[in-house]
């Protein structure tokens, strides 16, 4: 007879596993685990949406550590900082000790040749290995990766290349040919920053006749390591090219960062078979878009839906507000804001923490002005020391980031939609590469952006069975509003968020 295949011996592992240790309310851990074992087995590609998160107290990452601690192969996975200490923490003692399993797991930023255990590694050091070309990580040697959610940011960050107002005085020190000349384009790129009107990102692409002026600068011997990784990035790569000024102290950086991000990616995918697990890539299970923009080619694709009894939330979604861009907007939202808090406050319906996600930087700040102006020492502006019933005031990139470490919430209010801020110099260049590929900008980056934000913002509420208050009419009015909605779901909507509450 044949050896047993691996995908039954986990499938029963695990189960006998979640049946001991009292089990576990997500229901696809099964599932999961067989498709992680064959993509093992086989060394296929797979992309798994799992409809929860790293933030989620639902143990997911079960599933795919069953069939790694299994398996008699090397494995590599890429987590971040938190997920790598949950693993190490908890979910991977747990199943050594049912195993009984002497695997061994090492956490580096290496594979060292003959090691047959499981290797925890952070993006920032995969990646960087990877795009450099180096032999840190030998390929064939499968590779997971979870919290696929955030790889394209990672990827950007890996990739962007600063210039920081020291480099500026290293270059004009060592090239005294042509120090002068060096001195006039930073001096001419301060004055240009200084005439723009302020952003809250406080930057700017270069135009054309800046990115000219820094184009005449000739590389040389003297040349600081920082600008010739600049020079070695940009203008052999398309991409965004900007600067940020301290207008305070008259310093000038400079990023560049490329924006077809599958061309650098494409070449890495072919090296190792890959394992993918995020929350939520796509609407669709085979996500195009996402494995468009990453360069990813044909692999087996899964989509869980959330557990419809145990992952639903209230959702509040008033339809008679103004839309965000009008003038009307602002003290619309005041009064709704003041609303929500006078019924989450209340001794019936006492939602402890309230959240207020404002994304609209200057808009974040009147809001928690006149917030606190009304409720005191309550109000917090993204903060973690929050009082039991606090008002927590938010952007979008700090909740994203800390969520896992505040209280949880009951009541979340989002003031308007996570779509990208065109005033990034970022997320223009992207707009910018997406129009001079003839491409929908918008349906292809901005709303797939704005609805990975948006899922992975209420996970927490669904933890709780909360309530979501969403105050953008565009979610009702526009087009894409019926996908909006898809990304909210499992959801029982509700005609005011007393009812979510109570």
């Amino acid at each position: 007879m044949g050896q047993p295949v691996i995908e039954a011996e986990v499938h029963g592992a695990l189960r006998d596993f979640l049946r001991v240790s009292g089990g576990d309310r997500w229901p696809h851990h099964l599932t999961m685990a067989r498709l992680v074992a064959r993509a093992l087995r086989l060394g296929r590609d797979a992309l798994i949406q799992t409809g929860v998160f790293p933030t989620s107290s639902q143990r997911y990452a079960l599933s795919y550590l069953m069939p790694i601690l299994m398996s008699p192969t090397a494995v590599v996975l890429i987590g971040s900082t938190q997920v790598r200490r949950q693993l190490q923490e908890r979910d991977i003692p747990d199943l050594q000790d049912w195993l009984g399993s002497n695997k061994p797991v090492r956490e580096g930023d290496r594979l060292d040749a003959g090691f047959q255990g499981l290797l925890l590694t952070s993006p920032e050091a995969w990646l960087s290995d990877r795009l450099a070309g180096g032999q840190g990580f030998p390929d064939g040697v499968p590779t997971l990766i979870d919290g696929a959610d955030d790889w394209e940011r990672w990827t950007q960050q890996s990739l962007t290349v600063a210039i920081s107002p020291q480099d500026w005085v290293d270059w004009i020190a060592a090239s005294p040919e042509q120090g002068q000349q060096i001195r006039d384009v930073q001096v001419a790129l301060v004055r240009r920053s200084w005439e723009r009107p302020e952003n809250p990102y406080q930057s700017h692409p270069l135009d054309k006749q800046e990115q000219a002026a820094l184009g005449q600068l000739t590389p040389d011997a003297g040349m600081p390591p920082a600008w010739r990784n600049f020079w070695d990035s940009w203008p052999s790569h398309p991409g965004g090219i900007w600067a940020k000024l301290n207008r305070h102290q008259g310093q000038l950086w400079l990023y560049h960062s490329p924006v077809d991000l599958g061309k650098y990616l494409a070449p890495l995918w072919r090296r190792q078979p890959m394992v993918w697990v995020g929350g939520a890539l796509d609407l669709e299970r085979d996500a195009p878009a996402f494995r468009e923009r990453l360069g990813l080619g044909d692999m087996t694709c899964v989509k869980f839906s959330p557990d419809r009894q145990q992952a639903y939330l209230h959702l509040y979604a008033p339809e008679r507000l103004p839309l965000p861009n009008t003038p009307e907007y602002k003290p619309a939202l005041l009064r709704e804001l003041h609303e929500l808090i006078r019924i989450g406050s209340s001794a019936e319906t006492a939602a402890g923490l309230i959240t207020i996600i404002v994304g609209d930087v200057p808009l974040r700040a009147i809001v928690a002005a006149q917030l606190a102006a009304d409720f005191g020492s309550r109000v917090q502006v993204q903060q973690y020391d929050l009082p039991e019933n606090g008002i927590l005031i938010s952007g979008w990139s700090f909740w994203r980031e800390h969520q896992a470490d505040l209280p949880p919430s009951k009541l979340l209010a989002i003031a308007t939609l996570p779509f990208p801020s065109l005033e990034d110099p970022h997320v223009s260049a992207q707009v910018a590469h997406y129009k001079q590929q003839r491409q929908d900008w918008f349906r292809l980056y901005l709303l797939p952006t704005a609805l990975s934000d948006l899922q992975r913002a209420i996970a927490p509420i669904r933890g709780v069975q909360g309530t979501v208050v969403l105050l953008d009419v565009r979610a009702i009015y526009r087009s894409y509003g019926k996908q909006i909605f898809a990304a909210l779901s499992p959801y029982a909507r509700v005609n005011s968020p007393e009812v979510g509450l109570f």
